[in-house]
């Protein structure tokens, strides 16, 4: 048989008569090397067309989100807690501390002070009494003031600190000095809070001195009916003086 039938045998993929085996082996290698660069080639032209149709590809812009419209609100907003007191009977006092807000009006808005003659001072408004009232009845009062300048306007009161509501002690007591009453609080409850009385105090001359519309009073207090249960003595006033000798 010649080379040349051989050959096309082997190109054709069939083993002819009279083939040897290193023929054979020989031209099964060269088909296998050809099936291989085969595949690789067809990976390789995958991959790169993939490569190129991500660079074409637009890049994806961002959608902007949006950004919900600010409401405004129909209503004034509830006033800030303060220090807890009832707006309707609280009696604003001397060294109190309160938050005045005029709804739309932060220039007028703000916290203020009471002096220590009572009064307070206001943009528009000026120097006007507080002590003495509620907070209802100064916010009334504002209000009536600034209806010259704003057309209906809504003010709140709100009291955030109170230091007018206390008394003082003096004489044989533990701690001389004022004490900061507590809603009820009576005369014994205002010595204990004050240390107690002394070894040398009299417990039977103790007296309240009080100032009324410029007048001073001295109001008896029975000390140890006050420890038996019998009787709690006159009800504190901010700014009573408890005297014990």
């Amino acid at each position: 048989m010649s080379h040349g039938k051989i050959g096309s045998g082997v190109l054709s993929g069939q083993i002819e008569e009279g083939s040897t085996p290193s023929m054979i082996g020989r031209n099964q290698g060269v088909q296998s090397k050809r099936g291989l660069g085969g595949v690789l080639m067809a990976l390789l032209f995958a991959s790169t067309t993939v490569v190129l149709a991500q660079q074409s590809a637009p890049p994806q812009q961002a959608q902007p989100q949006a950004t919900p419209a600010a409401t405004v609100p129909s209503q004034p907003p509830a006033p800030p807690s303060g220090a807890g007191v009832d707006a309707t009977r609280y009696v604003i006092g001397a060294e109190d501390t309160l938050q005045i807000t005029v709804w739309k009006e932060p220039t007028l808005s703000g916290t203020v002070p009471v002096r220590p003659d009572g009064r307070i001072s206001l943009v528009l408004v000026g120097d006007l009494p507080a002590a003495g009232r509620t907070p209802m009845q100064l916010a009334d009062d504002i209000t009536g003031r600034l209806k010259k300048y704003i057309q209906d306007p809504n003010v709140s009161v709100v009291v955030m600190s109170v230091n007018s509501q206390k008394v003082f002690l003096v004489g044989e007591v533990g701690k001389v000095g004022p004490v900061m009453m507590t809603a009820g609080m009576t005369p014994l409850q205002a010595i204990a809070a004050g240390g107690g009385l002394t070894a040398y105090a009299n417990s039977k001359k103790i007296y309240i001195l009080r100032s009324e519309e410029g007048k001073q009073q001295k109001i008896p207090f029975n000390y140890k009916q006050a420890l038996k249960g019998e009787a709690q003595g006159p009800e504190l006033k901010p700014g009573d003086t408890i005297v014990v000798p």
